[in-house]
């Protein structure tokens, strides 16, 4: 079962991107991600179509041509180097995206049948970064596009940073049942980067339920994507010396928008022993993209 939800880097590269899932490749109904490498001075048209889409800068700076608007994204180094700007297209629009140093860009993409909202910038300024856990489960999380911190239709895109040797989506959690003020029905796709060259690497790991088994223990490197359809997901396991960055997309048939998520109950307690623990210093994640 494991090569069905894990994609190691290239083995669903298509045209233009390096990596392409989309609800029908994923088997399912709402999630997408594209992975963009541009050249220097080059150029792609993306049509959005039936989905809402963000251009998130991996590395690099582009320029997001749409509605004759120029949406100008100053990018990043790279993943580990800060947070980046981003951009908002509708569903049936049509954009240009452009590079004149080149770069790398991720483009999560949510199926939805909305369209009221406009394309538009997304400051760097503005996307909330928190760190959660603490102890050995100390991790960075930017918020870009969650209920509270960008409005879109049904797209959720966060990036989750964790330092060598720690684990993070840790307790395992859940979200894929529709039961209100408790759980929301997503399906999440994690798109996985890792300091350290071709040497770093990490694991994750999916379960499921007796209802609805799934089993996916995967050594992830850069490049790797991992789809979870459902069940529990975590841990997301850091290798010491090899810092883990991962991309999480996320969409469903809610049209409430919400990411409400529930632990494993095995593993929920876990939380309660970060009280007493402090968050790791390498946190907040700044400066050289490898280390």
């Amino acid at each position: 079962m494991t090569s069905k939800y894990h994609l190691p880097r290239g083995s669903s590269a298509d045209g233009p991107y390096d990596l392409l899932v989309t609800p029908e490749s994923a088997g399912w109904g709402y999630s997408g991600l594209r992975i963009l490498t541009l050249r220097p001075g080059e150029a792609h048209a993306l049509s959005t179509e039936e989905s809402e889409f963000l251009v998130l800068p991996l590395t690099g700076s582009c320029t997001v041509t749409t509605d004759d608007r120029a949406l100008q994204l100053t990018g990043r180094t790279g993943v580990f180097a800060s947070a980046t700007d981003f951009a908002y297209l509708p569903r049936e629009s049509q954009a240009l995206i452009s590079s004149a140093s080149g770069g790398r860009f991720a483009l999560p993409s949510a199926r939805t049948e909305r369209g009221g909202q406009p394309a538009r910038y997304g400051r760097k300024e503005d996307v909330p970064v928190e760190l959660r856990g603490a102890g050995a489960c100390s991790r960075q999380v930017n918020n870009y596009c969650l209920p509270g911190t960008f409005d879109a239709e049904q797209l959720l895109v966060c990036e989750v940073l964790t330092p060598g040797g720690n684990w993070s989506s840790y307790p395992p959690h859940k979200h894929d049942e529709a039961r209100p003020g408790e759980e929301s029905e997503l399906e999440e796709i994690y798109y996985f980067e890792v300091s350290g060259g071709e040497n770093g690497f990490g694991y994750q790991r999916v379960y499921g339920t007796p209802e609805r088994p799934i089993d996916v223990l995967a050594e992830i490197r850069s490049g790797d994507t991992v789809l979870i359809p459902h069940g529990w997901h975590g841990p997301s396991i850091a290798a010491p010396g090899y810092d883990l960055y991962y991309l999480n997309v996320m969409a469903g048939p809610g049209q409430d928008r919400a990411w409400l998520i529930c632990d494993d109950p095995a593993h929920g307690w876990v939380r309660g022993t970060w009280d007493s623990q402090d968050v790791d210093d390498r946190l907040p994640f700044e400066g050289p993209d490898e280390r």
